[in-house]
């Protein structure tokens, strides 16, 4: 039987608000506000509550209010993404992520799927210390919809584990096929019922290897 573990990009391997304060920032300038915009979604991160689903939700959410359409909101994100591992959108790493991979190697093929673009994905695993860690790399995936349907692809018996950030679009399509989910910090979401849970990855590491070795 095949073990694949299955990640998340944003706020999952890759932690940090500055991704999602550029993208603010990106916003705030098409918006010409760039002070109350900002500061209001650093009050949002911080407080982790509300309907939205991530950082990047809240800011969609915020900028709507403000008259920001699809096209200026599409435009700030891919701005924000040319600037992602820099000083303007710093990550980092979760502690024993790297580690933990170099040693599942072994036993899992491992995957990154991620809704983002391709852009400076490559530049930001190396940044974070995880170049040449994944055997897969799916950027633009459309999750839930695509995640969904990147599982069906999968061989009928394939042990999948999927851990992301958000239940509804990282964990929920594995979790209706019957695969074991692991969810870390995130907004608060009443509907998830993840089969592990944990604020931070090395929280979690004890019960991925259990998992990897049943």
């Amino acid at each position: 039987m095949n073990s694949i573990l299955l990640f998340d990009f944003d706020g999952t391997i890759a932690l940090g608000d500055g991704p999602v304060l550029a993208y603010a920032a990106q916003v705030a300038a098409a918006l010409d506000d760039r002070d109350g915009f900002v500061d209001g979604i650093r009050a949002t991160l911080a407080a982790a509550d509300g309907e939205a689903l991530d950082g990047y939700d809240a800011v969609r959410r915020a900028a709507v209010t403000r008259g920001a359409d699809a096209r200026l909101l599409s435009a700030a994100y891919l701005a924000s993404r040319e600037e992602l591992a820099t000083d303007a959108a710093p990550i980092t790493a979760p502690d024993g992520l790297a580690e933990f991979l170099a040693d599942a190697a072994s036993e899992a093929e491992l995957v990154l799927v991620t809704n983002a673009p391709a852009i400076r994905i490559d530049q930001a695993l190396d940044a974070l210390g995880l170049a040449g860690l994944f055997d897969r790399i799916v950027t633009s995936a459309r999750k839930p919809v695509g995640l969904d349907a990147f599982l069906a692809d999968l061989p009928a018996d394939a042990r999948v584990l999927s851990v992301g950030d958000i239940w509804h679009n990282d964990l929920a399509p594995a979790h209706a096929r019957g695969h074991a989910t692991a969810l870390i910090g995130g907004f608060p979401d009443a509907e998830a019922t993840p089969t592990y849970r944990a604020d931070d990855f090395s929280t979690l590491i004890p019960q991925l290897e259990a998992w990897l070795r049943p």
